[in-house]
């Protein structure tokens, strides 16, 4: 089943389905992007330590990355992006971009910002200047920008809010979207709603109810993976991913672990971003099957002698030439290229789990 989205050169190919999963295509005018997805994120315009064209190549292959509103209007500034031809021509990366609204940040930085029904005022956390968010704004920056997909600009309500803050949170996400959906984009810029609500599935289906009627190509569940149990969030994607439009792509913002990418898949979500596989390598955890915890921190005196890769079946790199031993001697050294080869191999993890997820509904699932 292939549906044209409402943004002409947009379309949602649904393949198969197996329970609530889905697999399919988002065709998008930079290229095919196959779902379920995980979406690498390059908060600066940069996927971090990784060249776009290690990000394209397999076993990688990554169809689509994210780009940061709040940090990408701080710096480089629009100036500058506009300048050299938006993101995609910045910093060389010609297949889809996501950029987010810039919200969460402004949102999670509750000490220096100040919200009201209209919008979102705060200090940057580079050098203090005071600046103004808005919708209208928000989706200035995207077009600036010319990510392929856009967000529309919400309010993100903390993991311990009140009911009195979700209903705000709602209300104004719901007249922010309609704001956002009336701004012209550039051409071939989709835009995706949120859907807000924290752990409560009756406001989440509320909420959806007030979203979805606006028209938008894809529809978002944001203010999930922000405190709540992990047992809390999955009851909601359980509850309500299924529900939103099955002819638009379904997107899980900001989660998470593997095992919260296949939860989420099976309950009928199509896309997924998080800072985890990055920041994780960074910090000296890596992802394998390997191992009983599905991760090793690196840093362990155990692998100070192991010739063995991380995981011995995956066909990265960082795993066909180098040994865990090495790996931990460059971490221990501080060395950058530690980074480099642990951000490589994680990556390719995720991308993996991804195509088994939906290599598996292909396989097993019902024709769409």
């Amino acid at each position: 089943m292939k549906v044209a989205l409402p943004t002409p050169g947009f379309a949602f190919e649904i393949l198969a389905v197996q329970g609530h999963a889905r697999a399919g295509v988002l065709h998008t005018p930079r290229g095919e992007i196959p779902t379920p997805v995980f979406m690498p994120v390059g908060t600066q315009g940069t996927v971090k330590g990784m060249t776009p064209g290690e990000l394209a190549a397999p076993p990688l292959d990554a169809a689509i990355i994210l780009g940061n509103t709040y940090h990408l209007y701080l710096r480089p500034g629009l100036d500058i992006m506009a300048a050299l031809g938006g993101l995609h021509r910045f910093s060389g990366w010609s297949r889809p971009i996501l950029t987010d609204s810039g919200g969460f940040q402004v949102f999670s930085l509750a000490g220096i910002n100040q919200v009201d029904d209209d919008g979102a005022t705060f200090q940057s956390h580079l050098d203090g200047s005071r600046h103004r968010l808005t919708p209208e704004v928000s989706m200035h920056i995207q077009g600036v920008l010319g990510s392929d997909i856009a967000m529309v600009f919400d309010q993100c309500p903390p993991g311990d809010a009140t009911a009195e803050q979700h209903e705000q949170a709602m209300r104004r996400t719901t007249a922010w979207a309609a704001r956002c959906r009336a701004v012209a984009r550039p051409p071939g810029q989709a835009l995706f709603g949120i859907v807000q609500g924290g752990t409560d599935v009756a406001r989440r289906r509320r909420h959806a109810a007030e979203i979805v009627p606006l028209g938008f190509d894809g529809h978002a569940l944001g203010g999930l993976s922000v405190g709540e149990p992990i047992p809390e969030m999955y009851r909601v994607l359980d509850e309500v991913a299924h529900t939103l439009p099955f002819d638009r792509p379904r997107y899980l913002l900001g989660v998470g672990t593997p095992a919260d990418l296949a939860h989420g898949v099976a309950s009928g979500l199509d896309m997924f971003d998080c800072v985890m596989p990055t920041r994780n390598a960074r910090n000296g955890y890596l992802f394998t099957r390997d191992e009983p915890a599905g991760k090793l921190t690196i840093s362990n005196a155990r692998f100070k002698t192991d010739p063995a890769p991380i995981e011995a079946d995956c066909p990265c790199e960082t795993c066909r030439v180098h040994s865990r031993a090495y790996l931990r001697h460059l971490h221990m050294a501080g060395e950058i290229l530690y980074s480099r080869l642990a951000t490589l191999h994680n990556l390719t993890f995720y991308a993996r789990h991804m195509r088994a997820l939906r290599d598996r509904i292909l396989a097993e699932g019902s024709p769409a």
